[in-house]
């Protein structure tokens, strides 16, 4: 790893998210204050958070992946995605009412959820270990947030990818919803969404815009960690990585993810 900041530091600033998340107060970017910030550093970061969240008593139920898309990683001035776990607390039921309070600035995803039957280990994990390792695979939502601002309250200069690894990697909550498939029984990469917000369509995708194909995502994962002495998990949810952009939300708004033979993911923020 190629940490440039102190173990002091790193956990001062993973003891700030945690803050800023239960506070819902924004901190400003990471990358402004300490300008040698690298990705391994972003990481480190996000593990100690982790580590405050599990000494909560809190668990890690799976994983995201994020970045997935060219356009995104081009904006974000990186050649990979980027990943963070899955914790207990951020998953919600379809079709309720989400309180509003829990969130900052939520935007919302449209993504495929991988249920790993099988454990994944790198290095060396393929797309079709993952379509064999996988039970089912099932349509989600993601809610996404930013503990540290998205863009400076000041400069408004936009965060780095090291602001966003060190936030969870954006992750905030996941709804599961639709008709479960098994991956062999449909093409994955053809799987489309039509995103609506209050009725109308705001978005609309492709999961073949995930890495050309969602497993892909999970398999690359898998070989990301397993440096780090970590594995994805039989019955880890794995979210692939969005297929759209994501949507501003504000409370009272309302969220239906059709995918068509796969059924739908619906909430709102209440």
């Amino acid at each position: 790893m190629t940490t440039t900041l102190p173990q002091a530091t790193i956990a001062a600033l993973a003891r700030e998210l945690y803050d800023a998340r239960k506070s819902r107060t924004p901190l400003r970017h990471f990358s402004q204050r300490h300008p040698t910030m690298t990705i391994d550093d972003g990481y480190a970061i996000q593990r100690a958070w982790v580590a405050l969240e599990l000494a909560d008593g809190r668990i890690v139920k799976g994983r995201k992946i994020g970045l997935t898309s060219r356009a995104m990683q081009q904006a974000s001035q990186i050649t990979e995605p980027d990943y963070a776990p899955l914790m207990d607390d951020m998953f919600f039921d379809n079709g309720a009412d989400i309180p509003f309070t829990r969130f900052i600035a939520p935007r919302v995803e449209v993504e495929l959820a991988f249920i790993l039957g099988k454990p994944l280990r790198g290095p060396g994990v393929t797309l079709f270990d993952v379509l064999s390792a996988a039970d089912y695979v099932t349509p989600a939502i993601e809610i996404i947030d930013s503990r540290i601002e998205q863009f400076d309250r000041e400069t408004k200069a936009m965060r780095k990818v090291f602001d966003t690894i060190s936030d969870f990697a954006a992750n905030a909550g996941i709804v599961l919803g639709g008709r479960p498939v098994r991956p062999m029984d449909v093409d994955l990469r053809w799987v489309g969404a039509l995103l609506h917000k209050n009725g109308v369509i705001e978005e609309s995708g492709l999961a073949a815009a995930v890495l050309n194909h969602p497993a892909n995502g999970v398999a690359w994962l898998a070989n990301k960690i397993a440096p780090h002495g970590e594995q994805l998990n039989a019955g880890d949810v794995v979210l692939a990585g969005s297929f759209t952009r994501p949507t501003n939300a504000v409370a009272g708004d309302s969220f239906h993810a059709d995918y068509g033979p796969l059924g739908s993911v619906a909430f709102r923020f209440a």
